[in-house]
Order: C-alpha cells, then structure tokens, then sequence
C-alpha cells in the first residue's frame, strides 16, 4: 500500500495545476500527508490558520483530487501536524547551542489574512506586488533589500505580512516588526544594559520585515542600531523588506549609509488607485462577503470614495454589517447614507462616544493616560474607527484622543486590526458600532 504522504504528494501534482501558483505556495507547499484510514485521509499544516483556511476555502478541491487520486470516494481533514519543520529549519539548532535567541522567542505578529492571494492588484502597484511576490517566494535571491512605499492606506504593510506568509510557509525564519516597535524595544534594552541581547534576536532570521521607517527619522542612535543589525543580516544572506511613506531620499534626517543601503536593492512605489483599481478592490472585497452587494453600488463608491484602499474595505464592512442588522437588501440610500458618513468632518467625538458606550470605558479614560488592557483595547478601537471612517490624518485623530503623537494612533491601529482579524467577538462588536454611527444624523 501506498503510504500517505506518497498520495499526498501525488494529489499536490495535481492541484497545483489546479490553484494559482501563489495559493499553492501559501497554502499547500508546506502540508503533508498524516494518514489514510478508511475513507478518510488527514493532511498535517504547519498552523491553525493554515488548517483553517484550507478547510474553508479548498476543502472541496482537495477532497475531488484525493478520490480521483485513491480510487475511491476520500474525505479529508487538515490538522495542525508539521513533521518536517526541524528538518527545514536547522538554524534552531545551532541557535540553542550558541545562546542565541531563537525563532521561537520572536512575537508572532504575522496576519495569516495578508497574503498574496487576499492582495488586488492594478496598474497603480502592479510593480510592487510582483516584487513582493518574488521576495516571498524566493527570499535573498533577487530583490535584496526590497523598499515599499506609498501614502497611507495603500496596501504596503499588507505586501509586507504576505511575503512573511509565504517565507514562513516556506519554513524560514521571518520576523516582522515596525519601526515604533524596533525604538521601543532598543529603548528599553539601552535602559536595562541587554543591547547585545536584542541585537542577537535578529541573528536567527532568513526574513526580516521593517514597517514604516520614516518613524526613525531624527533617531540616531536607533538608525545606526538599525542599520548595524541590517547591514549584518544582508551579508549573512537574509532578505530584508522595508517600507515607508515616501521615497528614501525624501526622508529627511535618515542616515545617509542607511539610506544609500536602501536603495542599493530595489525600490517600488503604490501609486493611489484610480477608479479601475478602486473598482476591483470593492468587487474582490464583495466577493468575500456573505452578503450581495449590487454592482451599481460598488461602482457609485468606487466613484466617491477616493481616499485610500483602508477606507474602501470600510465601505465593505459597513454595507455587510447594515445588511445583516437590517435583513434589507442593500440599495441607493444605504449607500449614500455611508457616503455622508465617509465624507464626514468633525465626527471624531461621535466616534469616541460610540466606542465608550460598546466597550463600556468612559470618556475620560479613552483619552486619557489609563492603559489597563480594556482601557487600551477601546482606545485603539476608537483610534482604527476614526481611521477607517473620517478623512483625519494620523495627527488630527491623535489630537481627538487625548493629543497623542501620530506614531501612537498608527500604532493602535495595527494592533487593533490583529487583535479583529484573530477574536470574532470583537469583529462583530466593531461591525455594530459602525452600524449605529451610520444612523447617527450629524454623520
């Protein structure tokens, strides 16, 4: 008898003719077969997303190409079971018997939703995704170090989680870290007498992701600390991703041996989206929804909303989540009714008070110093909120919530989009404050 990870190999032949080369490298390169007992055949993934994801999106797929493959009717399940990591990541090895940190003792900040495939891609960053799509793919081997930039909301942090994606699937090491983060953290290990320490965490890495270096600018001490740990992985043959707001040159204040090894590797620009793009990126986030979201909509607010991808995807969960609490079909008027709310000024303390209200923290404390973890995680909910639906800059919002920095409101933003991607509950918790601030009058 054949074993299982034979026919499972077999069934990969055949679906990866079957799938997109990027859905098969994200998501089935790194599986394998368990078991077949009976009729049922268990395929091992390398984590819960993975699983999860397979389980929703292929699992039909995977089940005709099994039984074309076995012979005979095959159900399959995917549990989280991968055999072959020791093998595919020796450096874990070596970096136990050195003292080294390790890949395990690295945060796991990844979105498994940011990948390639969930990406839509238009003549505005057509360039950078087929970069990314390269670097995620075959890391360190032709665009090395790789530079993303584009103005808020454009989708380069999204390119950034994608190839870590695919690398980590891969089985290499990939850290993803954001430059408040990296200062934070170098900070702290100046305070504490550990820069060694932290320098030594980066030493393990095949992949390293830095998000949105700008916010270095004006720290010295924290770009040569940088650029040290830089200039080491890219010699020791580790692929490293950047992004910012604008062109390196344009950043003023960055080192210029900093700047000069940036822009020795590949540099991409996100051009803003025109209509087209707008219009594909409605109609790709649409699909995914579990509501119909008629096509004249889509194309009226790829007309009017001519912000940023962020607050298209916005305009997505706001018309799912009216739908679903209303049980209407979705028309004109609700349509013009977000388009009043997207275009809205001077809603932040609207928001603010919704956001109280939802996750029961007074006003007081949501722009205030408190940083409990309920306190905090309502505070960065108001912070993605006023994002996703006002027109502010970062420095506008962070003066509504209590005259915080620009840095602090980004910050909260990402964090809170992981912590929404990952917990359900506060999904839904979002989709009805958006829902009642939608019925407000002033918006």
């Amino acid at each position: 008898m054949e074993s299982a990870q034979d026919i499972w190999l077999k069934a990969l032949g055949e679906l990866q003719t079957q799938v997109s080369r990027s859905n098969y490298n994200t998501w089935l390169r790194s599986t394998h077969g368990v078991s077949h007992e009976g009729s049922l055949f268990t395929v091992g993934t390398p984590s819960a997303f993975v699983a999860e994801w397979l389980t929703r999106r292929l699992c039909s797929l995977v089940k005709k190409t099994l039984t074309h493959v076995v012979g005979e009717e095959t159900d399959v399940e995917f549990v989280v079971r991968d055999q072959a990591r020791p093998q595919r990541r020796p450096q874990l090895a070596s970096a136990l018997a050195d003292g080294g940190a390790t890949v395990r003792s690295i945060p796991d900040t990844l979105n498994p939703r940011q990948t390639f495939d969930s990406f839509v891609v238009g003549g505005c960053n057509r360039l950078a995704f087929a970069t990314a799509l390269e670097v995620g793919e075959n890391p360190a081997n032709t665009f090395n170090p790789l530079y993303i930039y584009s103005d808020t909301g454009q989708g380069k942090t999204h390119l950034l989680h994608s190839i870590g994606n695919a690398a980590r699937l891969g089985g290499r090491a990939v850290l993803y870290t954001t430059a408040e983060r990296f200062t934070d953290e170098f900070v702290l290990a100046v305070k504490q007498k550990r820069v060694e320490s932290f320098h030594s965490k980066f030493k393990t890495l095949a992949v390293l992701l830095f998000d949105d270096i700008q916010f270095l600018a004006n720290k010295r001490q924290t770009q040569q600390c940088f650029y040290h740990i830089f200039d080491e992985l890219h010699q020791a043959g580790c692929q490293v991703a950047i992004t910012g707001d604008r062109h390196p040159r344009e950043i003023q204040a960055l080192n210029d041996k900093l700047r000069s090894r940036i822009e020795s590797g590949m540099v991409a620009a996100i051009q803003p989206p025109d209509y087209e793009a707008r219009l594909s990126f409605l109609e790709s986030r649409a699909a995914e929804s579990d509501v119909v979201i008629p096509a004249d909509s889509l194309r009226l607010l790829a007309e009017e909303v001519r912000g940023n991808m962020r607050q298209l995807e916005g305009a997505i969960v706001y018309l799912t989540a009216q739908a679903k609490l209303t049980g209407g079909d979705i028309c004109s008027q609700t349509v013009h009714t977000l388009l009043t709310g997207v275009n809205a000024k001077g809603d932040g303390k609207t928001i603010i008070s919704a956001v109280s209200d939802a996750f029961d923290v007074s006003i007081e404390d949501l722009l205030g110093k408190k940083r409990d973890r309920k306190t905090a995680l309502a505070r960065h909910a108001a912070m993605y909120i006023m994002r996703a639906r006002t027109n502010h800059s970062l420095a506008e919002i962070g003066r509504e919530l209590g005259n915080r920095n620009h840095a602090t409101i980004l910050h909260g933003c990402n964090k809170f989009r992981l912590e929404m991607s990952s917990n359900p509950k506060i999904e839904r918790a979002v989709a009805r404050i958006n829902a009642q601030l939608s019925r407000e009058p002033d918006l």
